[in-house]
């Protein structure tokens, strides 16, 4: 969603500091998914947004193969679907929590990038469909997502690493900080322009306040919409950023946009995982906007950004120690106009 109109005349500060291509972006992605789609019914809402992933989907790598399946619980099954490459043994395995709000998406609607994670690592990827807002208020979201964590942890032997993107991002976190103890806990995190539960009263929930794509009253919306009555803002397995411990992490990589509320969160988490002794990097990407990965094919900024996170996942799946340098601020040789590195590590 987005308060900002195709007219170029009232796109504001966004209208120099965006590029031409992601503009094309954001307005086809309006084309589809309109900002007055919110006042529709949930279940209009999702035909419309699944209409839209079909017109933006790009196709699996070739090599990569995919099956169905179905996590049992208790009381219901979790849709899972495994993505791995036909001609490679996989190193680690990644398990990947799509983005939509905790209101959108499905398993088909991130199909291709979880493919083209696949492809660039080699590693096994499992994507996780849970369940959504709200009929399925919080914890559902969070308890299927770990419970797809747990499946995986029980039924393969390599190293795991949690991925989200967006809502994703959140449910990714959640079950890293739940399960730090776990014998099979994850290797590494990566988290893509995650919703942390951080405060609104940070630098971009102020400075990107109307921003394309998502704004500060749009995440108001998705909080409500999943929360149970009494919800507490202080569950950090529904706002990580809120939990009083972040010590035990394992190696954690956080992609934001720059032009986009949620960037402080990114910033704060690192933070905190740093000075509870942990390491994790911080990257901003420059000129870019919530939900950027879709554009990966018509806007360079974003198929850079998309091949770091491709990088990103694959060095925290083999362990890499190189991927958390204890250098702080710019990365060394990035062209000028590139993305922001702020790495950090305890010493």
């Amino acid at each position: 969603m987005t308060c900002d109109p195709a007219d170029p005349a009232r796109r504001g500060k966004y209208a120099a500091l965006l590029d031409p291509e992601l503009w094309d972006y954001i307005d086809r992605v309006n084309s589809w998914y309109p900002p007055e789609i919110v006042a529709a019914p949930i279940a209009e809402q999702r035909a419309v947004y699944n209409r839209m992933c079909v017109a933006f989907h790009q196709g699996r790598p070739e090599g990569v193969t995919t099956s169905d399946g179905l996590v049992a619980t208790a009381a219901h099954a979790i849709p899972v679907r495994r993505y791995r490459m036909a001609d490679k043994a996989a190193a680690a395995v990644v398990v990947y929590y799509h983005g939509g709000g905790f209101v959108l998406g499905d398993l088909d609607s991130h199909d291709d990038i979880c493919a083209e994670i696949c492809a660039g690592t080699g590693f096994e990827v499992v994507s996780a469909d849970y369940r959504l807002a709200p009929e399925n208020l919080h914890p559902a979201s969070f308890d299927d997502a770990f419970t797809v964590f747990e499946w995986v942890a029980a039924t393969s032997a390599m190293p795991i690493v949690l991925c989200g993107e967006s809502a994703g991002g959140n449910l990714a976190a959640a079950v890293v900080h739940a399960t730090r103890h776990h014998p099979r806990h994850a290797i590494g995190q990566m988290l893509i322009y995650p919703s942390l539960g951080g405060d609104e009263a940070g630098r971009s929930y102020i400075e990107h306040a109307e921003a394309p794509l998502l704004t500060v009253a749009d995440i108001d919306f998705y909080r409500r919409i999943r929360s149970a009555p009494r919800q507490s803002a202080d569950d950090p397995t529904f706002s990580p950023l809120r939990d009083r411990d972040f010590s035990g992490l394992p190696p954690t990589v956080i992609v934001t946009a720059e032009c986009d509320p949620l960037t402080s969160d990114g910033e704060a988490y690192r933070d905190r995982i740093v000075a509870a002794g942990g390491r994790a990097l911080w990257r901003e990407e420059p000129r870019l906007v919530h939900s950027f990965l879709r554009a990966r094919p018509t806007v360079p900024r974003v198929a850079e950004a998309f091949r770091r996170i491709i990088g990103d996942i694959a060095r925290l799946g083999t362990g890499d120690e190189a991927l958390i340098s204890p250098l702080v601020g710019e990365m060394a040789g990035r062209p000028e106009g590139g993305a922001k590195d702020r790495d950090l590590s305890a010493s």
